[in-house]
């Protein structure tokens, strides 16, 4: 199966994705909120979210390349990341939703 980025395809995405990403992003300020509110101690918040912001500055759900050559492969880091379901891609293309579907599915097999 191939699909090939068409221009609405890839506008839609341009326009979507700041809205996903601080969508995302509120959600790691809500779980940080919920870290630094724990029973921990304060230098244990401090390193454990020293170490999640490390990890989640990297995350397509806050930063991202804008190339339509790898808009797919962003869409599927979206997913996996939690960024974006499948329900979040009603708007694009059916060829493009099935495509990213048919990825799914065999990466999820592969990984069995």
């Amino acid at each position: 199966m191939f699909y090939d980025t068409t221009k609405a395809d890839w506008k839609l995405f341009q326009e979507k994705l700041p809205i996903w990403q601080e969508k995302f992003m509120k959600k790691l300020n809500n779980e940080y909120i919920q870290l630094l509110t724990g029973p921990k101690y304060d230098s244990e918040k401090f390193w454990e979210l020293e170490k999640r912001i490390k990890t989640d500055r990297r995350k397509k759900g806050v930063i991202c390349e804008m190339r339509k050559s790898i808009m797919v492969d962003n869409i599927i880091s979206l997913i996996n990341e939690d960024a974006i379901t499948l329900n979040d891609l009603s708007d694009f293309s059916n060829e493009l939703k099935e495509y990213v579907s048919f990825l799914l599915k065999n990466r999820n097999l592969e990984g069995e």
